[in-house]
């Protein structure tokens, strides 16, 4: 059987003073600590075997992809299931001391934890995103590929395929900032997963993942 491997990558640190959830709103770049955070990962992946670079549409993962497919000599594939999770949420502050989360108005777009009910549905969310790491898988058959997105999705796709639920904690995610998923395959099937954090470790939490 053909080994490969499908790192599932989150996105640097973005560049974002006001603290907003910018979810998939457009002009968010990696900050200074971010764009180092992807050349470390770009570093630590330099002596793979890397043969296809995909990543979501948002500026911050495109900013991430780019050093990671130049020193392989690749163009990046930019694939719209890479993309953030939908939040209604998205443009506000939700910081628990005085965010949007404290105004009555916005407690209904709450009322359901399990779906969840203020964005897009975990299984819809999981099942877009087993779609890319398939795509990926077949396109660096034998070597390996990178898909940067966000922590959400890279997250959600993890639980997905250890059958665990999807509903969680979010103070839990296992899923730092440039941290790696890495889906290991043998032929077709799904052999182990692997967590790791070439750029060291980071807030999980760090606002819009």
């Amino acid at each position: 059987m053909q080994r490969t491997i499908v790192h599932m990558m989150r996105h640097g640190e973005v560049h974002n003073p006001d603290g907003i959830l910018y979810g998939r709103l457009p002009h968010f770049g990696l900050s200074t600590t971010g764009t180092r955070q992807a050349g470390r990962v770009a570093d630590e992946l330099a002596d793979h075997d890397i043969t296809a670079v995909f990543a979501s549409p948002l500026q911050r993962a495109q900013e991430t992809a780019t050093p990671i497919a130049a020193r392989h000599g690749l163009s990046i594939i930019t694939d719209e299931g890479l993309i953030e999770a939908e939040n209604v949420f998205e443009g506000l502050k939700v910081s628990i001391g005085d965010g949007a989360l404290r105004r009555p108005r916005h407690w209904p777009k709450m009322r359901d934890p399990f779906t969840p009910s203020w964005g897009e549905p975990y299984i819809q969310l999981a099942h877009r995103m087993l779609a890319v790491a398939t795509k990926a898988r077949d396109a660096a058959r034998g070597h390996e590929a990178v898909c940067v997105s966000h922590q959400l999705p890279v997250y959600t796709l993890r639980r997905f395929l250890e059958g665990q639920r999807l509903w969680h904690d979010p103070r839990r995610r296992q899923c730092s900032l440039a941290s790696l998923t890495s889906l290991l395959y043998d032929g077709d099937a799904l052999v182990d997963i692997v967590y790791s954090e070439p750029a060291g470790a980071s807030d999980p939490l760090a606002t819009g993942a």
